[in-house]
């Protein structure tokens, strides 16, 4: 579990929202109906693996109260404060996992039961030494790919220009992933609509930085 300063908020919500929102991870495939309400179990899936502090999370499960939202963070001030934001935003749809998305992928989700995988900026980990750090590498790829149904997308983002080129490289080399972004963008999607603007996100675009989209489909 990442360390970090919890907020008296964010322990309240934990507290209070956590036994309804909060799902234990478990050895043993995640019942839908337990977790998300009978009435849900044929909605489209969808995970979110590391969410920070959920503003994005909480923006794309109002605008899409149809679809199940699954996130995955092992930063308990950033549960705490998705929680805050369920509550403020009334949202049914959203449940969150304290735990290692690999983990839950492997012992919770089936294979082919995902309608969509979310990964926004993950830690980029600049320095060359500290690469195979990095999220987005063939291994995890590939095992996102194969949780995927078909038709269902992976969607990145990244506003680290070398990292962007890299996992544009890692998710063209999966064979079961198609780039959907248009030729003319060199392998980078237009910002889908229902992605937010982060403020760092707006600060870096005004100073001249890039945002990188990529959304793969399964094949």
């Amino acid at each position: 579990m990442r360390a970090g300063r919890t907020t008296r908020g964010q322990a309240k919500a934990l507290a209070e929202l956590g036994p309804r929102f909060v799902l234990l991870y478990d050895r043993k495939p995640l019942d839908m109906a337990t977790a998300f309400g009978p009435e849900t179990t044929k909605h489209p899936l969808i995970l979110e693996i590391g969410f920070g502090m959920g503003d994005a999370t909480a923006h794309i499960a109002g605008l899409m109260p149809e679809k199940n939202f699954l996130g995955c963070e092992v930063h308990e001030p950033g549960v705490g404060a998705l929680l805050k934001l369920i509550e403020e935003k009334h949202l049914t749809n959203v449940r969150i996992i304290q735990h290692d998305a690999v983990q839950v992928l492997d012992d919770m989700l089936p294979m082919e039961s995902l309608d969509g995988v979310h990964i926004f900026f993950p830690d980029p980990w600049h320095k060359t030494k500290h690469h195979k750090r990095r999220l987005i590498q063939p291994h995890l790829v590939r095992k996102l790919a194969s949780h995927l149904k078909i038709g269902g997308y992976l969607h990145c983002a990244t506003d680290w220009e070398p990292y962007a080129i890299q996992m544009l490289d890692v998710l063209s080399a999966e064979s079961m992933l198609r780039n959907t972004a248009p030729t003319s963008d060199h392998g980078f999607s237009p910002r889908p609509a229902y992605r937010p603007q982060t403020k760092f996100e707006r600060r870096g675009l005004r100073l001249g930085h890039g945002v990188w989209d990529l959304v793969f489909a399964r094949v």
